[in-house]
């Protein structure tokens, strides 16, 4: 496991809202895929969608999958790694299993592309397992390393959609209800109109409304959300 993965506090690299069955309408087979890459290594899986997408949610959830049977679980943020990727990345092991978040933030730096065209390759020789996340597909991304291109584009591909309200409804009801918090849909509903919308800040909010529910022993409503937030 490479030493920035080692230095992450267990409760940041695998969040419990953020593990495969708490992903809310994921596109057919994809939650099984990544359990069997999880436990096998075969099938490399490339997830592409926009921001917001939940690409986030499912390398994080794929790393708590691997952990749970006692493999090497590796996340990497590469949007930290972009101009040092060579030193973050791992060296390759047959039970390793590694998340590369966002292959963006290194398109067109042609040293981070090189050390992920040789950590790819490597990776392959010793049967180690791999999910990619990506906003763009591979030939979309603005990379110049042709071969990294044409690596990345014999993967596995799984388009993934952004969270329209429904499934932002579905999501904080989910949390909601795993965390035994008390939350009426007019909450849920207000709470969509009023705040920011991507999941990243929704979270964020949903544990704060946490802890101030806890505090005070109320059920999150509308007057409470006005009381703790503001109109």
């Amino acid at each position: 496991m490479s030493k920035t993965s080692r230095q992450l506090p267990l409760s940041l690299r695998y969040p419990p809202d953020q593990r495969l069955d708490a992903f809310v309408a994921p596109p057919a087979g994809a939650l099984a895929q990544l359990s069997t890459l999880a436990a096998s290594g075969a099938e490399w899986l490339y997830f592409v969608g926009p921001h917001d997408a939940g690409k986030t949610h499912l390398a994080l959830g794929f790393c708590a999958e691997v952990d749970a049977l006692a493999k090497t679980a590796t996340y990497l943020p590469l949007v930290a790694m972009a101009g040092r990727l060579r030193e973050a990345l791992p060296a390759p092991q047959p039970d390793m299993r590694i998340a590369l978040d966002g292959i963006e933030h290194i398109a067109g730096k042609r040293e981070d592309e090189v050390a992920l065209f040789d950590f790819h390759n490597a990776a392959r020789t010793v049967g180690a397992g791999v999910v990619y996340t990506a906003r763009e597909v591979p030939d979309a991304l603005g990379l110049v390393l042709p071969d990294l291109r044409s690596r990345l584009s014999q993967l596995t591909r799984i388009r993934l959609q952004p969270a329209d309200d429904s499934t932002r409804a579905a999501i904080l009801r989910l949390r909601a209800e795993r965390r035994g918090l008390a939350m009426d849909d007019a909450a849920i509903d207000w709470l969509l109109k009023r705040v920011e919308r991507d999941l990243g800040s929704l979270t964020v909010l949903f544990e704060r409304l946490d802890r101030e529910s806890l505090a005070a022993k109320r059920r999150v409503t509308v007057p409470f959300l006005r009381e703790v937030l503001g109109s």
